[in-house]
Order: C-alpha cells, then sequence, then structure tokens
C-alpha cells in the first residue's frame, strides 16, 4: 500500500484504540505488517494481542472492539476487516484504493518513491578508494556499484550526499609502483634477474615506463599536469608522474562504469596538511599511546580491539590505519555526522582500529562511527572456466575487462550488466559473475530481465501513439477496470516501491531495490503474457495503458536508481 493509505490506516486503529486504553498509561507503538499470504489480506496488526496482557483483558475480544470501531469510521479506504486466530487483525484495502497507485505514480512521475526522510543531513559515502598502482580489479567494480546505488538511494530518501574517493597515494605500494616503473624504463622486465622482489608485473607498467621515457605529459582530476622527466634514475619524478597517470586510467575505469566522485581525498594531503602528526599529538597528549620495543602503540583494547596496535613503527614509519584515523577526523571536521565506508572483507580489522583511534581522541564523535558495508569478493566465469587474470593487470580481472566482455560489441549494455550483477546480490556474500549469463538475451540473465520489460512496455505504448504527449490523460483515467487477479498483482508490487526504498536504506543494502525490480519485472511480464492491452472495449484498454505507464515509470525510477539505462528497444 502506499505511505498515505498507511497513515490513514494508522490513524483508523488509533482512533479505535484510545478509547480502549482510558484509565491506563499504556503508549503503544501501532503498526502495520504485510501478511506473509497474499490471501490474509493487505495488511494485518497484532495491538490487541500487544494491550491484552497489560490490560488483563482477552485479545480476540480485544480484537473484536477495535474491528468494530474501525469499521464505524465507514473509511473508503478498507473494504474489510477481519480476526484471525487468537487476535490479529487483517485488512483489506478498497478495490479503487489498491488501483490509486496508478494514479499517484503518474502525478509524481521520476519522484515517486523518493521521500525527505534524510532531512537534509550531510552524509559522505566512501567507497572504490583504490590504491593509484593499477587498473580498478573487479572488487572495486563491486564498490563502485555498490557505493553508487546507496548514495543515489540516500539522495532519493533526502539526505545530502558526498561521494567521496580517497586516494592511498603514499607508502609502501606507492614506492613498490614506483621502482616497478623504474625498472621497466631501465629495460628489465618480470622475471629477470635485476626484477624487484615487490614489483608490479601487469603490461600497464611497461606502457608508464615508454611513455614516462618519451617525457610525455600526463593529468588527472583537478591535478595540474605532470611532464615525466625522462631520467630512469629520477624515481621521484617517476613516482609522481606514474600515480598521475595511473590516476587518470582509473578516471577512464569509473567514466566507463559510469560513477562520478564529488571529491577525491588524497592521503598524502594528510601528511602535507600535517593532519596525521596532530592526530597522533591529541592521542599522545590523551594518554591513549604508549612506547615498546621501540615502537609507538595505541591502547584500541580500551574499544574492544583484541589487542594493542602499532602506530609508529621502530624505523620512524606509520601504520597504515594512522593517517585513516586523521582522515576520518576530517570527515567529522567537515560536517558529516553521517559516514558510511563501502570496503573489501579483508579490512574487516581495520575497523577496530580506526574507531579504536577516533574514540581515544574524545573529540564527541560516536561510537559507531564510521558505518561500514563490507563486501566479499567476486568470482569471475567465462567460458565455462574461472578468469583471474588479465593481460591488462597481470595478475587480477579489472572492471574494463568485465564491461568489455560483457558488452557483446555494446559498452552501455556491458555497463548495464556489470552494474547490476555485482549489486544484485548482498553485499556480505560471495559473487560469481558468469560472462556467458550477461551475454545472454534470456530470462537468466536478470538485468535483460527487467531491462525487456520496460521494452515491453514501450512497445504496446507505441502501439497506441508515438508521442508520449498523447499518454498525459491518461493520468485521470477510470481505474475501475483494473480487476482482472495479474493486473491486482502487479498494482500492489507497484504500491511496494516506496517501502523497497525505505527496506534499503534501512539496512544500506542496494541488493533489496535490484530484488524488488526482478519481483516487479516478473508481475509485468506474467501480466503481458496473460492479458491483452490494447483491447477493443476503450476504458478498459486506457485503464490498461495507464497501468503499462505507470509500469514503466516506476522501473525507470528503478534502474535509475542503480545507474542501469531503461532501454525502449531490446
Amino acid at each position: 500500500m502506499l505511505a498515505e493509505q498507511k497513515q490513514e490506516l494508522l490513524k483508523l486503529f488509533q482512533n479505535a484504540v484510545e478509547p480502549l486504553l482510558v484509565g491506563s498509561e499504556l503508549k503503544p507503538v501501532i503498526a502495520l505488517e504485510r501478511p506473509r499470504d497474499p490471501s490474509h489480506g493487505d495488511a494485518a496488526c497484532n495491538i490487541a494481542m500487544q494491550i491484552a496482557k497489560p490490560l488483563r483483558k482477552n485479545p480476540r475480544e480485544l480484537a473484536q472492539a477495535i474491528v468494530a470501531a474501525v469499521e464505524a469510521q465507514n473509511s473508503p479506504l478498507v473494504a474489510s476487516v477481519e480476526i484471525a486466530g487468537p487476535g490479529f487483525i487483517n485488512i483489506r484495502l478498497a478495490t479503487a484504493a489498491k488501483q490509486a497507485v496508478v494514479t499517484t505514480v503518474l502525478q509524481k512521475g521520476a519522484e515517486f518513491g523518493k521521500s525527505q526522510r534524510g532531512n537534509g543531513e550531510k552524509v559522505v559515502v566512501e567507497f572504490v578508494s583504490a590504491n593509484p598502482t593499477g587498473p580498478l580489479h573487479v572488487g572495486h567494480g563491486r564498490q563502485g556499484a555498490l557505493g553508487d546505488a546507496l548514495s543515489a538511494l540516500l539522495d532519493a530518501q533526502g539526505y545530502a550526499v558526498s561521494r567521496e574517493f580517497y586516494y592511498n597515494d603514499a607508502g609502501v605500494q606507492i614506492n613498490n609502483l614506483a621502482l616497478s616503473v623504474q625498472a621497466r624504463a631501465k629495460g628489465f622486465a618480470p622475471g629477470d634477474a635485476g626484477w624487484p622482489e615487490s614489483a608490479y608485473n601487469g603490461d600497464y607498467i611497461a606502457d608508464i615506463a615508454q611513455d614516462f621515457l618519451a617525457k610525455k605529459t600526463v593529468s588527472a582530476g583537478d591535478c595540474a599536469p605532470v611532464t615525466a622527466s625522462g631520467d630512469a634514475d629520477d624515481i621521484e619524478s617517476i613516482r609522481h608522474f606514474s600515480v598521475t597517470y595511473l590516476r587518470r586510467e582509473q578516471d577512464a575505469d569509473l567514466l566507463a562504469f559510469g560513477v562520478k566522485f564529488d571529491n577525491y581525498y588524497l592521503e598524502s594531503s594528510l601528511y602535507k596538511d600535517n593532519k596525521v602528526e596532530t592526530t597522533v599529538a591529541a592521542l599522545n597528549a590523551a594518554g591513549k599511546t604508549y612506547e615498546q620495543d621501540g615502537a609507538l602503540w595505541l591502547r584500541t583494547t580500551d574499544y574492544g580491539d583484541d589487542k594493542d596496535r602499532v602506530m609508529k613503527k621502530s624505523d620512524g614509519t606509520y601504520t597504515y590505519f594512522v593517517p585513516d584515523v586523521a582522515y576520518h577526523v576530517t570527515k567529522w571536521e567537515r560536517g558529516y555526522r553521517k559516514a558510511i565506508n563501502i570496503q573489501g572483507s579483508d579490512h574487516h580489522g581495520t575497523i577496530a582500529r580506526v574507531r579504536g583511534g577516533l574514540q581515544a581522541l574524545n573529540v564527541g564523535i560516536p561510537q559507531g562511527y564510521p558505518d561500514y558495508i563490507l563486501h566479499k569478493m567476486v568470482t569471475v566465469m567465462k567460458d565455462g572456466a574461472e578468469v583471474k587474470i588479465s593481460k591488462r593487470a597481470g595478475s587480477y580481472v579489472t572492471v574494463r575487462d568485465l564491461i568489455e566482455w560483457s558488452a557483446g560489441g555494446d559498452e552501455l549494455r556491458g555497463r548495464d550488466a556489470v552494474r547490476f550483477f555485482l549489486i544484485s546480490r548482498k553485499a556480505d556474500t560471495e559473487f560469481v559473475f558468469d560472462v556467458d549469463v550477461a551475454l545472454a538475451r534470456s530470462d537468466e540473465n536478470p538485468v535483460y530481465y527487467v531491462q525487456y520489460a520496460h521494452a515491453r512496455i514501450c512497445s504496446v505504448l507505441a502501439q497506441y501513439a508515438t508521442d508520449e504527449a498523447a499518454f498525459a490523460p491518461l493520468a485521470n483515467v477510470d481505474l475501475s477496470p483494473l480487476v482482472a487477479p495479474r493486473e491486482a498483482s502487479l498494482l500492489a508490487k507497484l504500491a511496494e516501491y516506496p517501502e523497497a526504498l525505505e527496506k534499503a536504506l534501512d539496512e544500506l543494502g542496494p541488493h533489496q531495490v535490484a530484488f524488488y525490480l526482478r519481483d516487479l519485472a516478473g508481475e509485468l511480464h506474467s501480466y503481458y503474457n496473460a492479458e491483452r492491452v490494447l483491447v477493443d472495449d476503450e476504458a478498459t484498454k486506457l485503464a490498461r495503458l495507464a497501468l503499462m505507464l505507470a509500469t514503466r515509470q516506476v522501473l525507470r525510477n528503478g534502474l535509475a536508481l542503480l545507474g542501469v539505462s531503461a532501454p525502449n528497444k531490446m
């Protein structure tokens, strides 16, 4: 049912229950739930059972009194109210109330499903955040799909969302990158005696070295262009050039994936602006650190960690979680009271350390800050076998590989498949991405199944009119002919869309939107196979066209949240 209808029902029950509470101090919360079995009605309420014991009354007798009081209010929303079992109350909506979703969808259009639940609260969603040491791999792809969809979901629910990419452009891995490019520039290759043990082996390293020796200029994002010195002994020039080169490559990967960020935050800036030193000094001043074995330790066990953690090693360098703490302090200082990080499950150990460091600072940051969504691995299958490496990266499958393999000659099709597939499972479950399924034009392919539902509707509508303006009057047609069983199911599924978004937000799980779209597509296909839309009876035809138009709109709204296109033809 629609949110407005749910509120009206709750008011009816509130009016019915209040007289029963006179003389008591009870303030029960009345809740409506959808029955598991649709034959039981459109909503169920257990308020009679909830208040029976404290009122020392029989729950079924209370339910009878509540039902009588609800019926006495003569709401056009309600068709019937019935008692089931020991005191459950089942409600059936009037047929016109169920049909009203079509009018609501057509009136609200792209706004249907949106709300102001967030009330403008600032939220920063950090995702992808790949080290600029190579192309984006499929794990980054899963983060990109999840983060972008979650951000869109938060935005649709009234939050002021900022998508942020944290560049780890400092530390050991960047040194390894520079050494790898330097080795290539000096003529070494993987397997050679002079090849660094911790070097990156992908072909892209050779490409960087070649452009470096050619003294090319590269730029990425809002960074100033960097021109290579061409001197293979100039390790600092190699480092700067390589990082910028790979930032540019990652930007291209993200562009192909349809993901845009509002802000890029550089780890190196935390050192440049002394934020790391300031954070460490504050932890020292708070008495939360101690020295042992020549290293500086943080008492993270005070905050739930299984052991204390080294902050500063004996060689004077910081461990990787220290700049993470400083970085999250900046999120808080920038006014983000809600922060969500999407990372691989291998970062699980980081959570207690970062949160412990933030708590130890004692600057008012709450215990559960930030929120984390950890995703599990993605296994890629192609031609019936697992794919573990690509020529481009040398040791893993890249996002670009996945898009190209799934495209079938159409890059948008490949992007849609990758995004939908990577969102379509709960983040904490492992996922098998089967390229053969992504290429299939059948019901087995979930994104094809949903997009084909949209295209089917467009085909039907085009038979009625080719000018979109001709559909405007459908927002006001008589919907009473929509009484066939498949129509009732489709109407009910359309009405669930706002609730599906709320559920997805509560779980921080955009996979719920993908689940909903597959269910909606299933209802549409079943309806399409059971009923003709363009029938001879004018009233029925117009009502069914309005239903098709509303279904098309909800499919578009849901696909847009996931960053997936809604093609008119397939």
